[in-house]
C-alpha cells in the first residue's frame, strides 16, 4: 500500500500525480485561507503582547509576554514564508517543476515546515513549564525566571531548531515531494540511516514536546483546582469563577494541540516503520497501483495531517492570547468590583499571563 521508491531529485520520476478529481480535498482555498486567517490572528497577538509588554503594571509579566510573543512571531512568519509558495504551486497547476526546477525551493520548503513545525511545539512547552513554575514553586519563579533568561530560552529554541533543519541539507536525512505535489517534507521511505534517524528524531521530538506540555498543564490545572478549593473568603465565588475559566483555556491549548498534531506525528512514526513515504500518492504507467479508492484515502489522510498541524499555527494566537482576552472580558467588569482584601488575596500568584484587570493577572 506505502510505496518508498523516490527519485534522487527529491520529486516524483517519470509518475502521474492522482488527479484532483480523485481528491476532492486537493484546492487552492485551503492555504489561501489558511494563510490569510494566520497572518491576521498573529499580526494581532503581536500587537496586543507589544502594548502589555511596554505597560509598567506588567512588569512581571514579561516572561510570559515574551515567549508569547515568539511563538506569534514564529507563526507569522511561517506562514509568510511557506504559503505563498504553496499558492504559487497551485497556480501552475501543481506542477512543481515549473516553480523549482532546480529542487532548490523544495528544500528551502522542507527546512521551513520543519523550523516552524518545532519552534511552536517548543515555545508551547516553554510555556507550559513557565506557567508550572509560576504555580508550584512562586518563589523559585520570582527569583530565577527572568526576561534575560526568557531571551536566551527563545533564541536558542529558534537556533537549535534551525540547525537541526538544516542536517538534510548536509546529507543527513532529506526533504522530498509530498501530495499532492505543492509542498515538501521529511521522507520518511528511505532505508538509508541517516534519512531514518533524522525523521525518526523529529518525529520524537514533536512527542516529546507534546507530552511535557499536556504534563505540565495537568500539573498547572491541578495546582489551580487545589488553591481553589483552599480559597476561604467572601471573594471564594469570584476565585472559583476565574480558575474556571482558566481550566477552560488550558483544556483547549491541550485539545488544540493534540488534534492538530497527534495524527502527523502517529503517521510519521507508522511511515518510519514500515519503512514508507507518501510518495505513493504518485502512481506510475508501468507499475500497477493501488485501488483508486485506497490510493485516494491514503493521499487524503496524510495531506488532512499536515493541514491540522498547519492549523495550529492559526489557533496558537487565539488560545493563548485573543480567545481569553474576549471570553474574560466579562470576567474583569466584575475583578474591578472585588474589594481591595480580595485582591490583596490574589496576590499571592504570581503573574503569568496577559489580560485586564487585577485578577486576570493573577492567573494562567
Amino acid at each position: 500500500m506505502w510505496d518508498s521508491n523516490n527519485s534522487s531529485s527529491g520529486q516524483p520520476s517519470n509518475m502521474s500525480s492522482v488527479s484532483a478529481a480523485e481528491c476532492v480535498s486537493v484546492s487552492v482555498v485551503f492555504p489561501v485561507t489558511m494563510m490569510v486567517t494566520g497572518i491576521v490572528g498573529n499580526t494581532l497577538a503581536l500587537l496586543l503582547v507589544y502594548r502589555s509588554y511596554h505597560k509598567k503594571e506588567n512588569k512581571r509579566k514579561k516572561s510570559f509576554l515574551l515567549i508569547i510573543g515568539a511563538l506569534a512571531l514564529t507563526d507569522l512568519t511561517g506562514k509568510l514564508l511557506i504559503s505563498p509558495v504553496v499558492i504559487s504551486v497551485y497556480l501552475t497547476n501543481r506542477q512543481w517543476g515549473r516553480v523549482d526546477p532546480s529542487g532548490a525551493l523544495c528544500a528551502f520548503f522542507g527546512v521551513s515546515m520543519t523550523t516552524f513545525g518545532l519552534c511552536p511545539l517548543f515555545l508551547a512547552s516553554a510555556m507550559a513549564i513557565e506557567r508550572t513554575l509560576a504555580i508550584h514553586a512562586p518563589h523559585y519563579y520570582t527569583n530565577h525566571i527572568t526576561t534575560r533568561l526568557t531571551k536566551l530560552l527563545v533564541l536558542s529554541i529558534w537556533v537549535s531548531v534551525v540547525i537541526f533543519a538544516l542536517l538534510p541539507t548536509v546529507g543527513v536525512g532529506r526533504y522530498t515531494l509530498q501530495w499532492p505535489g505543492t509542498w515538501c517534507f521529511i521522507n520518511t521511505g528511505s532505508q538509508i540511516l541517516g534519512n531514518t534517524i533524522f525523521a525518526s528524531t523529529f518525529t520524537v521530538l514533536g512527542i516529546a514536546s507534546l507530552l511535557v506540555t499536556l504534563s505540565c498543564n495537568v500539573a498547572t490545572i491541578r495546582g489551580l483546582v487545589v488553591r481553589c478549593k483552599n480559597k476561604i473568603s467572601s471573594a471564594n465565588k469570584q476565585w472559583e469563577r476565574i480558575t474556571v475559566e482558566t481550566l477552560i483555556q488550558l483544556m483547549g491549548i491541550m485539545c488544540v494541540l493534540c488534534v492538530c498534531w497527534s495524527p502527523l506525528l502517529v503517521l510519521m512514526l507508522k511511515m518510519i516503520y514500515t519503512e514508507s513515504s507518501s510518495d505513493h500518492c504518485y502512481t506510475s504507467p508501468d507499475k500497477p497501483s493501488s485501488p483508486s479508492t485506497e490510493l485516494q484515502h491514503n493521499c487524503n489522510f496524510f495531506l488532512i495531517a499536515i493541514r491540522l498541524a498547519s492549523l495550529n499555527q492559526i489557533l496558537d494566537p487565539w488560545v493563548y492570547l485573543l480567545f481569553r482576552e474576549i471570553l474574560l472580558r466579562k470576567v474583569c467588569q466584575v475583578a474591578n468590583a472585588v474589594t481591595n482584601c480580595s485582591v490583596e488575596g490574589f496576590k499571592e500568584i504570581p503573574v503569568t499571563v496577559e489580560g485586564r484587570g487585577h485578577l486576570k493577572e493573577q492567573l494562567t
